[in-house]
C-alpha cells in the first residue's frame, strides 16, 4: 500500500504538483514571516529564496509538458533545490558558528519610512541584520535549518520523478 502511494506521488504530474505547493508553502512562510510578524531577513536568506523563484515557474510548465520533457524539468529542479539545500545548510552552519558567515551580510528592507523624519528615526533603531545569528528557531532548528531540509526533501521528490519518468520513457515498453 505505501509503496504504490509513494509511485503513485512520484509519477512527473503528482510529484510537479506535490512539489510546487511545498515550494509556494515555503516561500509563502518567509513572506509570511517577514511581512506579517516583522522579521527582516539577512542577505542570505533573501539568497536562500532564489531557488524557489527559480523552480516555482519549472513546476508549473512540467505540469504542463510530455512526460519526456516533465523528466528533465524535473531533473533540472531537483539541482535547483539542491543548491538551494546547500545555500540553507551554509546559513544554518554560519548560524550555529560552524564556520563564518559572510562578511557582507546587512539585511533586506524593512517597512519603507512615510517620509524623512520617519526615515532619521528610523536610523536611530535600525541595524543590520547579522546572517549569523537565527532570529527565531523552533526544535532548535532555525528557518535557514528548515530550508535546508525542506530543500532537500522537494530535490528528493523531484529527482525521483525525474529519474522514474526518463526511465519510463527509455523503456521499450514505456512501463
Amino acid at each position: 500500500m505505501a509503496h504504490a502511494l509513494a509511485a503513485r506521488l512520484t509519477a512527473p504530474r503528482p510529484a510537479a504538483l506535490l512539489a510546487l505547493v511545498g515550494a509556494a508553502a515555503t516561500v509563502g512562510g518567509a513572506l509570511i514571516f517577514q511581512h506579517v510578524f516583522g522579521y527582516v531577513p539577512c542577505k542570505l536568506c533573501l539568497t536562500e529564496r532564489q531557488p524557489y523563484y527559480l523552480a516555482l515557474p519549472l513546476l508549473a510548465a512540467a505540469l504542463l509538458l510530455p512526460r519526456r520533457l516533465a523528466g528533465g524539468l524535473l531533473g533540472l529542479v531537483a539541482l535547483i533545490f539542491l543548491v538551494g539545500a546547500g545555500l540553507g545548510a551554509y546559513h544554518a552552519g554560519a548560524e550555529w558558528g560552524f564556520w563564518p558567515g559572510p562578511s557582507d551580510c546587512g539585511g533586506g528592507a524593512g517597512p519603507a519610512p512615510a517620509g524623512v523624519n520617519d526615515f532619521l528615526k528610523s536610523l536611530e533603531t535600525t541595524r543590520p541584520v547579522d546572517c549569523t545569528a537565527a532570529a527565531w528557531r523552533f526544535l532548535g532548528i532555525s528557518l535557514a535549518g528548515y530550508n535546508a531540509l525542506i530543500a532537500l526533501a522537494l530535490a528528493g521528490l523531484a529527482g525521483t520523478a525525474a529519474v522514474r519518468a526518463l526511465r519510463r520513457v527509455a523503456s521499450p515498453r514505456g512501463a
